[in-house]
């Protein structure tokens, strides 16, 4: 190798690493400054070859390549890069020698020369292993580099991306509040309107029952007028008597008027329950338990009942059956509660009876062989369990269909066409007999043949 060209490529070498270092880590300055240090080298060069001026030039690389090790050691900013920097040394100091020792003393230098070649090579082989390892840092600390240029990259796309699922967060967040409100608004108005259905189902019931009531009031009035009519009469005769001054038969006329007069108050009283019981029935239930005869309940409701379809329909007849224990006492219940209760079982019992009979004998001609043999027939019972009571209402109708058995007691489901019911009777009788009393209502029903309703209340509530 020539004399210049091993001090051009170590120039070379430096130039280049130190550029492309401090176009990564630091400012343009001390690229351009590199860049200048490369040119001035490639000048040095073309000059030391075109001219033959290798006993000058030598000294100017020297004093370069010594000031450009000197200026880049004492620079802070270069500090990673002082071991690369050092692997030029050893080349600088043997070349340095060699060309001082040939002015000194060519003697010396001759019977030395070998040493100085050994030294050289030496100097080559240090600096070749320090700028391979120095390469192989510099490849790992280009692959750190990149990864972390990732790793940033990286989380920069995950905050740009965090702040986008926030912003979409917020406005899922504002939707679900809106739509949890608009919830919360539809629930209240589907509350109100369930209420306004419940009470208008208690009309609906308190309609059925007019006819009944009606029915039920005109037999006292009839005996209220009857005994009026006969006991004005009595008092024209008493006064006849009077006049004759016949005392016996004045005071039988008195014993009759008192007779008529208690049964005026007799039936009067009961014209006044049947009224207050048609008051309790329409009136919302204020939850008030009272000691009330359930077989008398039954047993008026069953009458209610028949006598309001009656009033509908003048075709509609069933069969009725009772069976009330005479054991069971007083028991503690909401009466109006309970009466509707046991009033809608019914209702469902005759208009099931109704349609089995409407369904066997469509154009009502019982008298011929095979038709009209299907007899309507309600059965309502109650019965002293000793720790509770039992309620009974059976018929003899189509029965409910298994599939839909247990449905029946949930809100707006309904057996009945379209216009017929509202689904709330059964819902309402339920809640009424589970939640109001504390007790039980279940129903069994053989398709084809009837069903039963069995409602059990506790006596010690």
């Amino acid at each position: 190798m020539s004399t210049s060209l091993a001090p051009f490529f170590v120039s070379l070498i430096i130039a280049e690493r130190l550029r492309r270092y401090v176009k990564i880590n630091l400012s343009s300055q001390w690229e351009n400054l590199f860049r200048w240090a490369l040119f001035f080298a490639a000048i040095l060069y073309a000059v030391e070859t075109i001219f033959s001026a290798e006993d000058f030039t030598k000294w100017i690389w020297h004093i370069f390549l010594i000031g450009l090790i000197v200026f880049l050691l004492k620079q802070k900013e270069l500090l990673p890069l002082r071991m690369f920097i050092i692997a030029f040394v050893p080349f600088e100091i043997v070349s340095f020698a060699g060309d001082l020792a040939q002015i000194v003393s060519i003697n010396f230098f001759k019977s030395n020369e070998a040493y100085f070649g050994t030294a050289r090579t030496l100097s080559f082989m240090w600096m070749g292993a320090i700028l391979f390892s120095q390469n192989r840092q510099a490849k790992a600390a280009e692959k750190e580099r990149i990864k972390r240029q990732q790793e940033d990259e990286l989380n920069r796309a995950i905050a740009i991306r965090k702040v986008e699922l926030e912003g979409l967060v917020a406005e899922r967040t504002a939707e679900l509040t809106n739509q949890k409100e608009e919830l919360e608004h539809a629930l209240v108005e589907l509350q109100a309107t369930q209420s306004q259905l419940i009470q208008s189902e208690k009309m609906a019931s308190l309609g059925e029952l007019t006819a009944g009531i009606a029915h039920e009031i005109q037999n006292p009035l009839n005996f209220v007028n009857n005994f009026s009519e006969v006991s004005n009469e009595l008092l024209e005769e008493m006064e006849t008597e009077m006049e004759k001054g016949n005392g016996n038969e004045v005071k039988q006329i008195i014993a009759d008027l008192k007779i008529n007069l208690e049964k005026i108050n007799h039936h009067g009283k009961r014209a006044d329950s049947i009224v207050k019981g048609m008051l309790l029935h329409s009136r919302a239930s204020t939850g008030q338990k009272e000691s009330t005869n359930i077989n008398n309940l039954a047993d008026e409701y069953l009458r209610l009942a028949y006598h309001g379809l009656r009033a509908k329909d003048k075709s509609f007849n069933s069969k009725m059956i009772t069976d009330f224990d005479k054991t069971l006492g007083k028991i503690t219940i909401v009466p109006q509660d309970i009466g509707r209760v046991i009033l809608n079982l019914l209702n469902n019992a005759f208009y099931a009876v109704t349609e089995k009979k409407n369904a066997s004998d469509p154009q009502g001609f019982q008298n011929l062989e095979g038709l009209g043999s299907y007899e309507p027939t309600v059965w309502i019972s109650t019965k002293n369990l000793g720790h509770e009571v039992e309620i009974k209402v059976a018929d003899n109708g189509n029965g409910i269909p298994q599939k839909i058995v247990d449905k029946i007691f949930q809100p707006f489901f309904t057996t009945k066409p379209t216009g017929h019911g509202t689904g709330l009777g059964l819902s309402l009788c339920y809640e009424i007999v589970t939640k109001g009393h504390e007790g039980d209502l279940h129903v069994e029903s053989t398709e084809g043949e009837g069903s039963v309703f069995t409602i059990h209340l506790p006596l010690n509530n």
